[in-house]
């Protein structure tokens, strides 16, 4: 039997919910898998793993920004509510790229003669596309760029 692709393993997830009667969870995954299915009819086809992937990293990424707008104003129940969330959609992902692989990359494009931020994002984000936070990426992409200006 083939591997489940990441969007069955969702739908299984939320039937489970759904006999648990789990309605946050439920909810949670209805709502990803709507996003899937609207992102299948922007392509046409069905979406593969790593475009589904990259439905939930959106879903996570709005939730972070909700996390921010809630603890600012003070909501700390639904700042805990969206984190919860964030952290059960994090379980579908596949394991994250270790920082030490992404600085790597990174030190490599440099010296491949990457001298600005768009040339070595450009050059390191496809190699860990679906894998790796941008935000994080362009992080260490500043901190190396910076690194080898002093040298």
């Amino acid at each position: 039997m083939a591997a489940q692709s990441l969007a069955e393993r969702l739908r299984a997830a939320m039937n489970e919910a759904r006999k648990r009667r789990d309605q946050a969870r439920t909810l949670l995954l209805s709502t990803i898998l709507s996003d899937i299915k609207n992102r299948e009819i922007e392509l046409a086809q069905t979406p593969t793993d790593d475009e589904t992937a990259e439905v939930l990293r959106r879903g996570i990424k709005k939730r972070r920004e909700s996390v921010e707008v809630y603890e600012k104003v003070g909501r700390t129940e639904m700042a805990a509510t969206e984190a919860a969330e964030i952290k059960a959609l994090e379980e579908f992902l596949p394991a994250a790229v270790p920082p030490a692989e992404i600085r790597a990359a990174v030190r490599e494009a440099i010296a491949g003669g990457a001298t600005d931020m768009g040339k070595v994002m450009g050059a390191v984000m496809p190699r860990f596309k679906g894998r790796a936070d941008g935000k994080l990426v362009n992080q260490i992409v500043r901190e190396e760029l910076a690194g080898s200006t002093k040298s």
